[in-house]
């Protein structure tokens, strides 16, 4: 079955796309969620203007996150947590609390999903934490975790 993609389905296409899926797919999924309507031979126009619609708002996104990516390029970011004495953190340091961090030290507000930190930081130090605004943009920050007290 044919259908225009009203928005980005991950593993079929992204939104504009004129796709072909299964019937059941199409039927169960896609339709009544609202992410596709059903191809007929007067689409094009209007899949043509989605297309349109979303490389402009991408190239809107992809300029946000490069200004962002120079605001945030050689950022230390201080972070305090309860440690023990040998400086293993009780608990541990993980995405949520580094967007904060740089929410409150630079002013620069990151969902948590884009942090790519592969482990929780679990011990006092400093790391390098990747931080993705957008598909090809990527920055690394300076996260310092200091002990409390």
């Amino acid at each position: 079955m044919r259908v225009v993609l009203r928005d980005d389905v991950a593993g079929v296409g992204r939104r504009g796309d004129i796709v072909k899926v299964a019937g059941g797919f199409a039927r169960n999924f896609l339709l009544p969620g609202g992410r596709a309507i059903a191809a007929s031979d007067g689409v094009e126009g209007q899949a043509e203007q989605m297309r349109r619609r979303r490389d402009l708002r991408e190239a809107q996104d992809r300029s946000a996150a490069e200004a962002q990516a120079q605001l945030l390029a050689g950022t230390v970011i201080p972070i305090t947590a309860r440690a023990a004495g040998g400086g293993r953190l009780f608990g541990s340091v993980g995405p949520a609390e580094v967007a904060e961090a740089i929410q409150a030290a630079r002013g620069v507000e990151v969902d948590r999903k884009h942090i790519m930190l592969p482990d929780h930081i679990k011990e006092t130090g400093t790391f390098e934490v990747p931080v993705e605004l957008f598909r090809d943009v990527t920055v690394v920050v300076t996260v310092e975790v200091s002990p409390t007290g």
